[in-house]
């Protein structure tokens, strides 16, 4: 069996993430300079491999901290990842997305999507507005990241806990609720394909709005598409068509095709779309 490339890529971005080894073998925090810049995708800046922010934390903090109540650094980053990746972050560059389609893998009975996964996943955008951003400006904490963040329980909760016995005394409910978190959500994802990013990721709530705007998007040519819906149906995410707000660009549409109407595009700003075609990666 190979793996596809998408998976290598996954990788190499989760390892690019965390390559601080030091902080894995000591149990520190790098704090150095590239804690200043923002991963894509969702990836904790506590973890002690980390060597740069997680933009929905840094987002937080900036909205905690600022003066003025406008993270204006943080809002450009979003945008700008936005703009030019969109949820292709979410399909290729997200470390707990890796996580969450190794888990689907293990073979046990699978919850297909329908019309009440389709209206459940539009609870990610209640947290995004909730807990990522009205909770910081009216409770003065980070919402999500303390209260809910399932990566940052794993990524960095977890193993901190672990190697400092003096966090080990200090933990209490609030450790304990975001295990039953953590545990509740990595139980669902073997079930139900990407259940975090599909229901509660602010993250992918965020990048979903640059959907029709994103340079990176997949495309489907009209003239050649014979309206089979090969590709929603075989799509796991909860999309309604190809390319929009649901979907993570994962490319899977693109190999269940019978007629090769489906491939990645590049907009180049001033030009017309140009598609350049991938080919089918084997399971």
């Amino acid at each position: 069996m190979k793996i596809k490339k998408r998976r290598y890529t996954q990788l190499i971005t989760a390892v690019l993430y965390n390559c601080n080894i030091k902080g894995f073998m000591d149990g520190t925090i790098y704090k150095g300079s590239f804690k200043g810049i923002c991963t894509p995708g969702l990836n904790c800046y506590s973890c002690s491999g980390a060597i740069a922010s997680c933009p929905l934390g840094s987002l937080q903090s900036g909205l905690l901290s600022s003066k003025y109540k406008v993270p204006y650094y943080i809002l450009g980053t979003l945008l700008f990842f936005g703009l030019i990746l969109g949820r292709f972050i979410c399909g290729f560059l997200c470390p707990f997305g890796l996580i969450q389609d190794l888990l689907y893998k293990i073979p046990f009975p699978k919850i297909k999507k329908n019309k009440f996964t389709r209206i459940l996943s539009y609870l990610k955008y209640v947290i995004l507005f909730g807990l990522v951003i009205i909770i910081p400006l009216v409770k003065l904490v980070p919402g999500f990241c303390k209260y809910v963040c399932p990566a940052g329980t794993l990524e960095a909760g977890i193993p901190l806990v672990s190697q400092n016995e003096s966090l080990q005394r200090l933990t209490g409910f609030l450790f304990t609720w975001k295990i039953f978190i953590l545990a509740v959500i990595l139980l669902i994802c073997m079930f139900c394909y990407r259940s975090f990013c599909r229901f509660v990721c602010p993250l992918g709530a965020t990048y979903s709005f640059f959907a029709p705007v994103s340079l990176v998007k997949i495309k489907v040519d009209r003239k050649k598409c014979i309206h089979c819906d090969k590709c929603i149906v075989t799509c796991l995410m909860d999309t309604k068509k190809v390319g929009d707000h649901e979907c993570i660009h994962c490319g899977e549409c693109i190999h269940h095709c019978p007629v090769d109407a489906i491939s990645f595009s590049v907009r180049r700003p001033g030009r017309r779309n140009t598609t350049s075609k991938i080919p089918a990666c084997k399971k």
